[in-house]
């Protein structure tokens, strides 16, 4: 795609809705990525954005050490929207006023618009917003006009249209505020002047022309797991570079039943792409013998990928390019920019630091619902676009302790069970994620009058839009009931099952 999609740049100041606020803007058909403030200014400018938002975050604009942002960003021409802390720091920066009122907001209120504007052009003079802000913007910029206001708050929404310069002091990102996406249409489109061309098909273009820019006429080898990631990822580079692909697929013991089978029959039969593979679960299961530590297995595991990689890309002819369908969310996590590490990936943080391969990654920018529309538009077949998300690692990181063959083999019985009912309930699509659990520890139970010593099964089900957060999923008594029965009468060696009702964060989808 010769001409690149307009950038839209997210400034986190630590806020709770940053990736939220990107995907709204990727939702009007705007490209955006999220930036840590701690990013030279004069880098963001180089990347010419059309626009800059500031987000929200924890913090006070008027404590010492507050995060703020060079004041060289006010005289660049770039149009920039604040939301609630950025909002507020722009107020302060900008000759404005922030104090503590003692009349703080928390959740949903009537936002009330006093006369004409350009972000609420068209809006009813009343509308829900959400809010969440202890300190209160209590005049706007010099040069500013109020736009909004409250009950309790004087500047709820201020603009400058001459400097470019606009402050929410609500969330138009997330759904309690009504009009949330009218509001973050007209800054985009209205303001800023984007061009609203983010779309499946220009994605494809785009990334298809940067697969070509990148490779070349050389070979290129793709991690193939047959989860959603990796086969959008391999369907992407086949639509860019043909029959210099080649997927590996790599049976490494830990899969879920049938899916080897499963991959087999759709890249081998249908997409009729070059297919090696490699059956490997023996040397998978050795080298995790008697490892514990998550980190451990998937550093052990993202290792051994790679050596098995290598050794197909030298039968092909020493191939140079590996292709991952490494997606955002495995970049935040892994302590990608000022974001802590809170798991390494094996396709991120768990690759070996003396790698051959240079990485192709189509996906690197996407949230997970922009690679199942693109995977729908490539042409893939809907059960595997619309299939749950199934960790690289594998089995490995739903086994809490060692990995043994008689754990992984209770394990994908039981896993296989969870699934065949949820999908009966007709709630598949309606779960992100809904799987088993194996922690390797007995409990005492009795069946058939006789005392057991076996393990427990651990049901986990969440409900997200993009695996950055998420919550526990509400599933019936009688769908819960069916599926412990099924696991305890079914699966040797289980007598006791349990269900996870912790939402992320705290926790994490997965277990490890």
């Amino acid at each position: 795609m010769s001409d690149a999609p307009d950038l839209v740049l997210v400034v986190d100041f630590g806020a709770q809705y940053a990736q939220l606020i990107a995907r709204r803007v990727r939702e009007a058909h705007v490209y955006s990525e999220i930036v840590p403030r701690s990013m030279p200014v004069a880098e963001m400018l180089a990347r010419k954005p059309r626009a800059i938002i500031f987000s929200g975050g924890p913090a006070s604009v008027n404590v010492e050490g507050a995060p703020g942002i060079d004041p060289a960003i006010y005289d660049a021409g770039v149009p920039l929207l604040g939301i609630c802390y950025g909002a507020q720091l722009l107020a302060r920066d900008l000759g404005g006023e922030v104090a503590r009122t003692g009349a703080g907001e928390y959740g949903r209120t009537t936002l009330r618009l006093p006369g004409a504007s350009r972000l609420f052009a068209g809006l009813p003079a009343e509308q829900p917003v959400w809010m969440s802000h202890g300190d209160s913007i209590t005049a706007a910029p010099t040069g500013a006009t109020v736009t909004a206001r409250t009950d309790v708050v004087p500047v709820a929404a201020f603009e400058d249209r001459e400097r470019g310069v606009y402050g929410v002091q609500f969330h138009p990102e997330v759904v309690h505020t009504a009009h949330g996406m009218e509001v973050l249409k007209a800054f985009l489109i209205d303001a800023a002047g984007c061009r609203p061309t983010w779309t499946n098909v220009s994605i494809i273009e785009h990334a298809v022309a940067e697969i070509r820019a990148q490779v070349g006429g050389e070979r290129v080898i793709c991690g193939l797991s047959g989860g959603v990631d990796s086969s959008v990822a391999a369907a992407l580079v086949h639509k860019a570079v043909g029959d210099q692909l080649t997927c590996v697929f790599v049976d490494t013991g830990l899969l879920r039943q049938g899916e080897a089978e499963q991959v087999e029959e759709t890249f081998r039969e249908q997409f009729a792409v070059d297919l090696v593979h490699v059956k490997a679960a023996d040397r998978f299961l050795d080298a995790l013998d008697d490892v514990i530590d998550p980190e451990r297995k998937r550093k052990t595991i993202g290792e051994l990928f790679i050596r098995v990689f290598e050794e197909a890309a030298s039968d092909l002819g020493d191939a140079r390019f590996l292709v991952q369908g490494t997606l955002y969310p495995d970049i935040v996590e892994s302590g990608g920019g000022d974001n802590a590490n809170i798991k390494s990936h094996h396709n991120v943080g768990g690759l070996p630091d003396d790698m051959q391969f240079e990485l192709v990654e189509p996906l690197r920018h996407l949230f997970k619902d922009e690679v199942r529309a693109i995977g729908e538009e490539l042409g893939l077949p809907e059960e595997m676009v619309w299939r749950q998300p199934f960790p690289g690692p594998g089995l490995a990181v739903r086994i809490i302790g060692t990995i043994t063959r008689e754990r992984v083999g209770i394990l994908q019985q039981a896993d296989a069970i969870v699934v065949e009912e949820i999908r009966r309930a007709g709630l598949y699509r309606e779960i992100w994620q809904s799987f088993a659990v194996l922690p390797a520890v007995k409990t005492v139970g009795v069946m058939g009058d006789d005392r057991t010593y076996a393990y427990p099964i651990v049901l986990r089900a969440v409900t997200s839009d993009d695996a950055m957060t998420a919550d526990w999923a509400r599933l019936p008594y009688d769908v819960l009931e069916r599926i412990s029965s099924r696991i305890i009468n079914e699966v040797p060696g289980v007598n006791r099952v349990a269900y996870d009702i912790t939402s992320k964060p705290p926790g994490t989808i997965e277990w490890e």
